[in-house]
């Protein structure tokens, strides 16, 4: 298969525009037109991950983290984000990179955490607002299946674990053909009513432009009547951080210790224990403190996050036991969900993790 192919498969799983606008997600270095040789897997991107795949013959890595963030004016190998862009250039490496949109998608990094902790009832802790369009058009009842169906095939209607949702009611519309028109259904200067549907049907504000196309690909009308509308809304099912429940209340230093021995972490630093029970558990992978709030908000009685601002111990200390893991340590399985989607898309595909640790922070 070729390298696009795989490409396409990890947007689906997680769409560019989820992103956060300080981000550089997506195709980092290379070609999406070769074919693909195998697939490396890594949380960063480095020097050693690039020797790596081209030990092993494989022309593409996906990571986490994006290795370009900024803007260059010059590649001379000065450090090692220039290293890598040559070493992969040199070698025909194509660089793809999930962060942020990953973060914020269903089933993505913040659901492989709580997965490892064992969270139950999981919901995301800050959903994204502002994000959803509603979709109204009006379409002759003998078409209205066909439109319909379409819709859904391009993304619309889905509301939490609810797909082909819409709202449909039936009226009459009217118009007058005027010369140079082929109309669908009445006659050239005559005033034509038609029974019509009026569908109503929710979409992420993304896929305006390919439920546009859709519709007028189906829409039997020369001139359909459509319009979006935006939504307060919450999308609950995008945004940062989790939040879920525990099967079995456990203690501050019980928790605490299972989580080092989860996510084989060198030093766990956290605030000061006030022997409370552990059961809802809020969490963000990477830099996740921002959410500290919501996590309160919410009474989770831990929030767990890769880096935290010394100043934040004090702010919260009485009201969440809160838990540094380090970023690295808190994201390293997002490789797995990497293998996983491309193990069920491309099984005939060659795709390994990473050995090399990336981590940048060691302990004594």
């Amino acid at each position: 298969m070729k390298i696009k192919e795989i490409v396409n498969a990890l947007e689906m799983f997680a769409p560019l525009p989820l992103q956060d606008g300080f981000d550089n997600a997506g195709l980092q270095i290379g070609l999406t037109d070769a074919e693909a040789t195998g697939a490396l897997l890594c949380l960063d991107v480095t020097e050693a991950v690039v020797d790596e795949a081209v030990t092993l013959g494989y022309n593409l890595i996906v990571s986490h983290h994006p290795l370009i963030f900024k803007g260059y004016k010059s590649i001379t190998g000065k450090d090692y984000v220039e290293r890598c862009i040559m070493k992969a250039i040199k070698n025909d490496i194509t660089i793809f990179s999930m962060h942020t949109n990953l973060d914020n998608a269903p089933q993505g990094v913040n659901y492989k955490i709580a997965e490892k902790i064992g969270l139950q009832n999981i919901r995301i802790l800050d959903p994204k607002e502002n994000a959803l369009l509603k979709l109204v058009t009006f379409v002759p009842a003998k078409m209205v299946g066909i439109v319909r169906q379409a819709l859904f095939e391009a993304g619309c209607g889905c509301i939490g674990n609810y797909d082909a949702c819409s709202y449909n009611v039936e009226g009459e519309g009217t118009f007058r053909a005027q010369e140079g028109t082929h109309p669908y259904c009445g006659k050239i200067g005559e005033l034509h009513k038609e029974p019509e549907t009026r569908i109503e049907t929710i979409l992420p504000a993304y896929l305006r432009s390919a439920v546009t196309k859709a519709l007028l690909a189906v829409h039997p009308y020369e001139e359909p009547a459509y319009d979006f509308y935006p939504l307060a809304n919450t999308w609950n099912q995008v945004g940062s951080g989790i939040i879920g429940e525990l099967k079995e209340p456990e203690t501050e230093t019980d928790f605490l210790k299972r989580i080092k021995k989860t996510f084989e972490v060198g030093c766990v630093k956290h605030s000061r224990l006030n022997g409370r029970l552990i059961q809802t558990v809020a969490l963000c992978g990477g830099a996740g403190a921002f959410l500290l709030p919501k996590a309160v908000s919410q009474r989770a009685d831990v929030f767990i996050t890769g880096e935290v601002k010394y100043h934040d111990y004090f702010s919260y200390e009485h009201s969440i036991l809160i838990a540094e893991i380090g970023h690295y340590e808190s994201e390293q399985y997002t490789k797995e969900i990497f293998y996983s989607i491309l193990r069920e898309m491309f099984p005939a595909l060659e795709v390994q993790m990473t050995r090399v640790n990336t981590n940048p922070i060691k302990y004594l």
